[in-house]
């Protein structure tokens, strides 16, 4: 990984200086693995508009994330919640809050289990993963509100649970990314961290980089306008669109990881500007030739975002 400086105190990693700014490469910026993963991803997988057709496209296997000492469910003051421990018997570990991706429609804790088992392997952290309800059946606010009773329920339970209350950390990937965003946002004071893996932040749509990777990218922006609606609130509402919050400098130590191929990426580039801007240590891995939905992939990339967020998370999440 290659690291260097952007405005507003991020740093970027894991790209060019032209992956990392540019909105409109010309030509196709997968990488010939990613570009035959994508294409073979997106043959299988419908289109917008029949949710019971892409949650079964959704449940269909990833590679099988690592052995963990201790994985068990339970229920976190209402909400499911899946609890990986590495060593238990330990204390004063990091504690995270994870939120599976979907589009806020599909996934749950069987989809992003492989995911949860790295990063609890690579970081030494417990994972807390939450079952939150879905849209179209739960809209805007069932998701966010769910993600916040599972942030105080594993605040109350991190010393049972061998972790410092003061290291618990908020991550997603995707619409799961939103959510911490939006957690962070409701109680900034209980968080030590962000992990916001290529999340949506901005329910407008207007970033520059949907236009060269709306369409196949696997994530279209066809599929992005149909999450929202499905999802619904206020898209001027920051706990819908973080990226409309007017304050952000009571936010904690955050990581934003993006794909150079997505049209959610330079949504998550302005976010770490305004982070940095208000004076948040933010930094930013942006990983060139793959797309939206990267992590955990059977791609170097994926292996090496992983890696890095659960080397973050260990160093001081």
């Amino acid at each position: 990984m290659t690291d260097g400086g952007t405005s507003a105190g991020a740093t970027t990693a894991g790209a060019t200086s032209a992956g990392a700014t540019s909105a409109g490469a010309a030509g196709d910026s997968l990488s010939p693995a990613a570009r035959a993963l994508c294409e073979a991803m997106a043959a299988a997988f419908p289109g917008p508009g029949d949710v019971a057709a892409l949650r079964a496209a959704a449940a269909g296997g990833r590679p099988a994330g690592p052995e963990v000492a201790s994985v068990r469910d339970t229920d976190a003051s209402g909400v499911p919640v899946r609890i990986y421990d590495p060593a238990p018997g330990s204390a004063g570990r990091p504690l995270v809050v994870w939120f599976h991706g979907g589009g806020w429609v599909m996934c749950g804790l069987d989809t992003h289990d492989p995911v949860c088992r790295s990063l609890t392997a690579g970081s030494g952290a417990v994972v807390v993963s939450a079952d939150y309800r879905l849209a179209p059946e739960h809209p805007w606010p069932a998701a966010p509100d769910d993600a916040l009773t599972v942030l105080l329920w594993a605040r109350a339970q991190a010393l049972a649970l061998g972790c410092d209350p003061g290291r618990v950390v908020v991550a997603g990937d995707s619409s799961g990314g939103n959510l911490a965003a939006v957690t962070a946002l409701r109680a900034p004071g209980l968080v030590a961290g962000q992990l916001l893996v290529y999340p949506p932040l901005d329910a407008a749509m207007e970033s520059a980089s949907v236009s060269p990777y709306g369409e196949g990218h696997f994530h279209t922006a066809a599929h992005m306008a149909w999450y929202w609606e499905q999802y619904g609130g206020d898209p001027a509402h920051p706990h819908v669109s973080p990226l409309r919050a007017r304050e952000l400098s009571g936010l904690p130590r955050t990581l934003l990881v993006l794909a150079d191929c997505d049209p959610l990426r330079d949504e998550g580039l302005a976010y770490a500007r305004r982070l940095g801007a208000a004076g948040v240590d933010c930094a930013v891995h942006v990983y060139p030739g793959v797309f939206h939905g990267f992590l955990g992939l059977p791609l170097p990339a994926g292996r090496a975002a992983l890696a890095a967020a659960a080397s973050w998370l260990r160093a001081g999440g």
